[in-house]
């Protein structure tokens, strides 16, 4: 095993595990990347969950980062137990924050990749109450076991954090895969595409933009110590109460008022608008504190569809579906 490794990636046959260990190498970074499923960008399999084997990583290599991404997701609630969900998601974390924090000064950064599911159920107002305003002052209010156990975890982050001094920065990312929606009312009302790019203006973020914010997290970590982020595309509305109950009644109306090329686009593909939006993340502490440059913003790609491009980064056609399942379990299939 090569001595060179200065970046542990959890994860790295899920989506953003794969897109850190593509994208790093060319940034100067050496990772490593750790699953328990072989892939591609697999280095070793193994555990989070293994002391033994996290040990023996610190231990034979130079690691300076750690990029947490390895998780049980929400398409696991229906097929892993809670005591699944608390192995992997909590005493995973604490078994690479405990190794992680050995090393004194060596780790610059933990970085551990955690939700906006996690807000549970602060997410979604009654229909005709205003749009939530998402932000990190939200209390998490978690309505399954993943968003428990995140929270769980942010918190162990916290906890070691403070008693080891090790800089740690907890990512809350939005929704950032490239499979179809789990709800079916959703999938039905318009096409996948339409979807999506609607998603970039409220709750998503595109891969590539993830895995910078992963980086400026890494760089940023030892001015820092200590904080909580969320990670979705800057959206394009203000947080005022007009706003935010127009979002409520007639979100159409408030983007083509923004984005007046819109319509155009989206009656040359057969488009649809949103019949409402019912919350919107602000990532303006990430982009100001972070110093994160996010390029995959509704904004810039209602530009890059007007020029007609992708709405995609390249990454994340790269990247691609990877399931969550290896037998079909609906939209979340291995495909």
């Amino acid at each position: 095993m090569s001595s060179l490794y200065d970046v542990l990636v959890t994860g790295s046959a899920g989506h953003l595990g794969t897109a850190l260990m593509l994208k790093l190498p060319s940034l100067g970074f050496k990772p490593l990347g750790i699953d328990i499923l072989p892939s591609q960008t697999t280095t070793l399999v193994g555990s989070v969950s293994d002391r033994a084997f996290i040990f023996s990583l610190f231990n034979s290599n130079p690691i300076k980062h750690v990029i947490h991404a390895a998780t049980l997701h929400k398409p696991h609630v229906c097929s892993h137990s809670k005591e699944q969900f608390i192995s992997t998601n909590v005493i995973g974390t604490l078994i690479l924050l405990e190794e992680s924090s050995r090393l004194g000064e060596q780790i610059e950064s933990f970085v551990f990749v955690s939700t906006t599911s996690a807000f549970g159920m602060a997410l979604s107002p009654k229909p005709g109450y205003p749009a939530a305003w998402i932000d990190e002052s939200v209390v998490p209010l978690p309505k399954n076991i993943y968003g428990v156990t995140k929270i769980a975890a942010e918190d162990m982050c916290a906890l070691v954090q403070k008693q080891s001094g090790m800089p740690v920065l907890v990512l809350r990312t939005s929704r950032f895969f490239p499979e179809e929606d789990d709800d079916e009312d959703r999938r039905a009302a318009m096409s996948d595409e339409n979807l999506k790019v609607l998603e970039l203006a409220y709750r998503r973020c595109d891969l590539e933009d993830i895995v910078s914010a992963s980086v400026c997290a890494m760089r940023k970590a030892k001015d820092i110590q200590w904080g909580k982020y969320i990670i979705s595309a800057p959206p394009p509305f203000s947080n005022d109460i007009h706003t935010l109950d127009a979002l409520n009644r007639n979100p159409a109306e408030v983007v083509t008022e923004i984005f007046p090329d819109v319509n155009a686009i989206f009656k040359e593909k057969g488009w649809r608008h949103l019949a409402r939006i019912d919350r919107v993340y602000d990532s303006s502490k990430a982009v100001k504190e972070l110093e994160w440059n996010p390029k995959y913003t509704f904004g810039k790609t209602v530009e890059r569809l007007v020029r007609g491009e992708t709405w995609m980064s390249d990454l994340t056609a790269r990247v691609g579906k990877k399931g969550y399942h290896p037998v079909s379990t609906g939209v979340y299939t291995k495909r």
